[in-house]
C-alpha cells in the first residue's frame, strides 16, 4: 500500500521560507515520478514541481510562477521528496499536496497524471 505523508507547511510572512518534505512507503520516490501540487480555496489545482526518475536523469519540472524560487529535491536515502519554497509571496497561500506516478508520464505537472496522493499540507504567507 502507497502512502504519502506531507510535513513542513505552516504560516510565514512575504519574503520567507519554507520546506516541505514527503516521506513515502510502499514506494520508490527515485525510481519514478514525483510531483508537488497545490490549490488555492476557490481556484485548482495546480502543478508545482515534478521531478523525474532517477534513471531517466532525475529531470526537475516547475511552473512559471514558482521558476527560480522553489526547488524540488529528493533524498533516495530517506525516500523523501522536498520542496524548498523561497521568496514566498501571499500568492502561494495554499494546500500542497505531494503526489506520486504509476509509471512513465507524459505531463509532469497535469494532477490527473499521478496516481497517488498526500493528505496535503497547508502554506499561509502574510503580507
Amino acid at each position: 500500500q502507497v502512502q504519502l505523508v506531507e510535513s513542513g507547511g505552516g504560516s510565514v510572512q512575504a519574503g520567507g521560507s519554507l520546506r516541505l518534505s514527503c516521506t513515502a512507503s510502499g514506494y520508490s520516490v527515485k525510481n519514478n515520478f514525483m510531483g508537488w501540487f497545490r490549490q488555492a480555496p476557490g481556484r485548482e489545482l495546480e502543478g508545482v514541481a515534478a521531478i523525474g526518475p532517477a534513471l531517466a536523469g532525475g529531470s526537475t519540472y516547475y511552473a512559471d510562477s514558482v521558476q527560480g524560487r522553489f526547488t524540488i529535491s529528493r533524498d533516495n536515502a530517506k525516500n523523501t521528496v522536498y520542496l524548498q519554497m523561497n521568496s514566498l509571496n501571499p500568492e502561494d497561500t495554499a494546500l500542497f499536496f505531494c503526489a506520486a506516478a504509476s509509471g512513465w508520464i507524459g505531463y509532469r505537472l497535469r494532477p490527473s497524471d499521478y496516481a497517488y496522493w498526500g493528505q496535503g499540507t497547508q502554506v499561509t504567507v502574510s503580507s
